[in-house]
């Protein structure tokens, strides 16, 4: 079994001491190991790709939460629609109503995270400031009522540099309290490298991969 089931215990005590929630990052791990780690306790797994989330979805328990964590194309949108517990990279108000679309199709509202983007790397995806304000304005204006945002999301920059790491994190929660409301419950931000440091700096929730399944590849 390629789950580390010592570890897994140690970061869900860990993790449950603080209120903090765990999605384990489940992309490219075979349906053996989340079956594996399903059956330790866990129910919320993160997928990145559309086509494997789906084919996981098919084989698994059904009451397994399925977060979609990586970055979702409009056009795909309607394969996860159905079953989707939680999207974490809303990027875009068109992605948002696009959610909005596909939920009221399949008689459904659909979680949401607002992904925020704070790294220094342009490769990562997420909305400014001003996107945000956007966003939030058009959920505040009741026209999509399909979708439920429940707080933000957010990668901080993949660096050794602790101090813009932190500050990045730093920046996501000032954003968070700004638009603190009964609804924006949630705060995505925390991988396996940086997790114990999100959480310090206000992370609800954090996306942990290598350390449960052990390194991709």
């Amino acid at each position: 079994m390629a789950v580390n089931e010592a570890q897994y215990k140690l970061i869900i005590e860990e993790l449950a001491k603080k209120q903090v929630q765990l999605v384990a990052v489940s992309k490219i791990k075979p349906v053996e190991d989340i079956q594996a780690l399903y059956d330790l306790g866990q129910r919320d797994f993160g997928e990145n790709y559309v086509q494997e989330l789906v084919d996981k979805q098919a084989q698994l328990p059904a009451d397994i939460h399925w977060h979609f964590i990586g970055h979702l194309q409009s056009n795909k949108v309607k394969y996860i629609a159905p079953f989707v517990h939680l999207i974490h990279g809303i990027d875009s108000t068109k992605l948002l109503q696009e959610v909005n679309k596909q939920a009221l199709k399949n008689n459904r509202t659909i979680d949401c995270l607002l992904q925020v983007h704070i790294a220094q790397e342009e490769t990562k995806f997420g909305m400014d400031a001003t996107e945000l304000a956007e966003a939030m304005k058009l959920v505040a204006s009741n026209a999509l009522p399909n979708v439920r945002v429940k707080g933000l999301m957010g990668m901080a920059s993949f660096s050794d540099d602790a101090a813009t790491v932190r500050n990045e994190f730093g920046q996501l929660k000032a954003l968070f309290d700004q638009y603190a409301s009964n609804t924006f419950t949630t705060l995505s931000m925390g991988m396996s490298g940086d997790y114990q440091m999100a959480i310090e700096e206000g992370s609800t929730m954090v996306r942990i991969g290598s350390l449960l399944f052990g390194a991709r590849g």
